[in-house]
C-alpha cells in the first residue's frame, strides 16, 4: 500500500467557511477511497496466493476446488495488478 497523502489546513483561529469545509471533506473522502482500493487490491493478491497453494497441493484437494483455485489465481492477479495500475495513475 501507498501512504497517505496529507493535506493541511492552515488554521486562523477562526470557524472554517463552508467552502473550506466541502474541500477539506471531498480531500478526505478521496483519500479514503483510495485506501479502500489499495485494501481490495492487497486482499486479491492475498486470494491469489491462497489459489496458487490449493493449485500446488494437487491431489490432496478436491477436483472441483483445485480447478477453482486455478482459475482464481489468475483472475485475482491479473485484478489486482489492474486495480494497482488505476491507484497509481490517479
Amino acid at each position: 500500500m501507498s501512504a497517505s497523502h496529507l493535506v493541511v489546513f492552515p488554521s486562523t483561529g477562526e470557524p472554517e467557511s463552508p467552502a473550506d469545509r466541502i474541500r477539506r471533506l471531498q480531500h478526505e473522502a478521496k483519500s479514503l477511497a483510495r485506501e479502500h482500493v489499495e485494501l481490495l487490491a492487497a486482499t486479491l493478491a492475498e486470494v491469489s496466493r491462497l489459489s496458487a497453494e490449493i493449485v500446488e497441493g494437487g491431489e490432496l484437494y478436491p477436483v472441483g476446488a483445485r480447478e477453482l483455485a486455478r482459475r482464481l489465481t489468475d483472475e485475482a492477479n491479473m485484478n489486482a495488478l489492474t486495480l494497482t495500475a488505476i491507484i497509481d495513475r490517479g
